[in-house]
């Protein structure tokens, strides 16, 4: 029997009654060109692209490759996700910290 638990809050999930959601997130690098040229119409960029992926593939530093393109997933209960959808980028709670000015 698969048995969840929040990512979050970390309570059990029971498969069969209880709701549970799934949180994917992707982050990558992005790549916006500075210039276009006539030369750059002319680029295959798919397979500049494709290309960069092969050889990231051969490298073996797992940081090279968390650098340019990493997937999570976690599972929430209804709770978590309600706080999860308010505020999904955690901005609230670094404001609520008030340092002081010095």
């Amino acid at each position: 029997m698969i048995r969840y638990t929040c990512d979050c809050c970390g309570c059990e999930l029971d498969a069969k009654s209880d709701l549970r959601y799934v949180v994917k997130i992707e982050v990558y690098a992005a790549f916006d060109p500075t210039t276009v040229d006539e030369e750059e119409h002319d680029r295959d960029h798919l397979e500049e692209l494709q290309d960069i992926l092969e050889r990231i593939d051969d490298v073996n530093d797992p940081c090279l490759s968390e650098d340019v393109y990493e997937q999570r997933r976690f599972d929430l209960c209804p709770e978590c996700r309600k706080r999860f959808l308010k505020n999904p980028m955690g901005r609230e709670t670094a404001k609520a910290f008030g340092f002081s000015s010095n």
